[in-house]
């Protein structure tokens, strides 16, 4: 395992984060508190050092099991958790991002992990509602008083993150260094605004579900049409995997992380077995000519304005036919 900087930040975290999303089987399909033992300890044994959970996760036993395993080792642990779903149903003010919830959340998520910090604090999901302004003097707050270090922030528009980082650096408060977003060779829609605003920033990309739900796996049904773009990406994942001699999981997993900027999957697993096949992408890097080849078998259209202003014909418009004589660092 190598580490990264975790975007704008000094902190180190392993370039593979730990998803702990089906640590407890509250929600009906997640991994006994013994087998969750399992895949943390399988992380650990690889020298992964950062844990991703949510206050909401499996009705709260994710983060008990967390902070139990976490307890002898927490120093050396990047501990990350969220808020903002609503953790009482009916109750208005369980859910979303404003100072209220933030605050009752935090804490309720400090007594379960039985910790008086938290590495990295993300805002789960964008509720439209909490101006960017009351979200941002919050999260400052609980940063000066010691009991978050680092904010992030999940499911959300670029122009919501960009606006929130240029008023945080305005006002002096604590910006965000971390985006979570849907990312993988079936989901590059994020491609549009998230990540180009991200490398902009310097903020660090975690895609989650970055096998696609278990599609990526290689364990897909070949009923139906072949003829399809998913089928098509499909196939040419398993072919790459078959030419190295590798799983369809390590390759897509490599996609993603020889993708420019700060890029570091967040795993899961119901399987301490399934971690291991994962943990095994950090042995080879893909060629060029094999992300070539997942980039142009998967490449979406990036829309409207991106495809506008890269056509050649605007460009000569607005070069006056000089674009390739401009080296563009």
């Amino acid at each position: 395992m190598r580490y990264r900087l975790l975007g704008k930040s000094g902190l180190r975290v392993s370039e593979l984060c730990l998803g702990a999303m089906t640590f407890g089987e509250d929600w009906g399909w997640g991994a006994s508190k013994k087998e969750s033992k399992n895949i943390y300890e399988a992380f650990r044994g690889a020298n992964g050092n950062f844990i991703d959970t949510a206050n909401l996760y499996t009705n709260g036993t994710s983060e008990k099991y967390v902070g139990e395993f976490i307890a002898s080792d927490r120093d050396q642990i990047v501990l990350a958790t969220k808020y903002s779903n609503s953790t009482r149903p009916g109750d208005v003010n369980a859910g979303g991002n404003h100072r209220k919830n933030l605050v009752q959340a935090l804490e309720a998520s400090l007594k379960r992990l039985k910790t008086d910090y938290i590495d990295l604090y993300w805002v789960h999901i964008w509720d439209y509602m909490t101006p960017v302004e009351e979200v941002m003097r919050a999260l400052d707050d609980v940063v000066r008083a010691g009991k978050v270090l680092y904010i992030g922030i999940s499911d959300a528009p670029a122009w919501i993150v960009s606006k929130a980082n240029t008023l945080a650096e305005l006002r002096g408060w604590t910006p965000f260094v971390a985006l979570q977003a849907e990312y993988s060779l079936i989901e590059r829609t994020p491609e549009r605004d998230l990540l180009p605003m991200a490398r902009s920033l310097d903020i660090a990309i975690l895609p989650w579900s970055p096998l696609g739900s278990g599609v990526l796996t290689g364990k897909y049904s070949k009923s139906g049409k072949r003829d399809n773009p998913e089928t098509r990406r499909l196939d040419a994942l398993k072919e790459v995997a078959d030419e190295i001699g590798r799983t369809p999981s390590q390759v897509a997993l490599n996609w993603l992380r020889q993708k420019p900027g700060v890029v570091i999957p967040i795993i899961g697993a119901r399987k301490a077995s399934h971690i291991e096949d994962n943990l095994k992408c950090l042995d080879f890097q893909l060629s060029d000519g094999h992300m070539r080849r997942l980039d142009e078998v998967s490449a979406i259209t990036l829309g409207f304005p991106h495809d506008f202003v890269s056509s050649e014909e605007i460009r000569n418009l607005t070069f006056g036919g000089t674009f390739t004589l401009i080296d563009n660092h």
